[in-house]
């Protein structure tokens, strides 16, 4: 049940954020979350979209280069060590993260971590077994 996540390849340079986010804005696509990282040359914004087949259709019709992975979405409490409890799940179960990010959405006890893991299906069935809500791209949707 692994969420989609888009990855655009981006020219570091001024205004190509911009232009990206443009197309997003005239196809009224909805941003759940954004993580830009960056070299040199190119830069890749990683987002949660609310339609992501839609969403990597239209960029790639505008000439945006992008990909689809697979990350997981789990609801983190809003309460201290609510992070560091998703992580102890993680790392007893043996999965590596290769790397993760935050949004807010829906209630304010909450927030959502997205972590991309080697093996998003055995991440999910390690979170759920502990009583995780990991969120699907559906709910994602009806942010």
């Amino acid at each position: 049940m692994a969420v989609k996540q888009i990855s655009v390849f981006l020219e570091n340079r001024p205004g190509a954020l911009m232009a990206m986010t443009a197309v997003l804005a005239e196809n009224k696509i909805d941003m759940r979350a954004l993580s830009l990282a960056e070299t040199t040359d190119f830069g890749i914004a990683r987002l949660i979209v609310d339609d992501v087949f839609e969403t990597a259709t239209v960029l790639k019709d505008a000439g945006f280069v992008n990909s689809m992975t697979p990350v997981v979405a789990a609801a983190i409490p809003d309460e201290t060590g609510g992070l560091h409890s998703l992580l102890e799940i993680l790392s007893e179960a043996q999965i590596n993260i290769e790397y993760m990010y935050a949004f807010l959405g829906g209630t304010a006890d909450h927030a959502y971590m997205i972590f991309r893991v080697e093996d998003d299906k055995k991440a999910e069935a390690a979170l759920r077994a502990k009583g995780v809500n990991c969120v699907s791209q559906e709910e994602i949707a009806a942010l």
